[in-house]
């Protein structure tokens, strides 16, 4: 069973919080900051990824809560 990863994307001048394979978004926000807040909630919660997108739609950050395979300190 594959988990969804969180994608904070933009929207409309704003930016939304939508899970990988959805085609509606969760929530949308007025901030990127506050998107990537809510977003990362919902990623330490299911354990998973959590990739930010640039204005252009580009990744610019990914970020891993999920059970990594290799333990590193920091």
């Amino acid at each position: 069973m594959a988990t969804k990863s969180q994608h904070v994307v933009p929207k409309g001048g704003k930016w939304a919080v939508r899970k990988s394979g959805a085609s509606k978004v969760t929530r949308t926000y007025s901030t990127q900051k506050e998107a990537i807040q809510e977003a990362q909630k919902i990623a330490k919660i299911q354990k998973t990824e959590l990739y930010i997108h640039r204005e252009d739609g580009r990744i610019r950050d990914r970020r891993s809560y999920g059970n990594d395979p290799v333990k590193s300190k920091g």
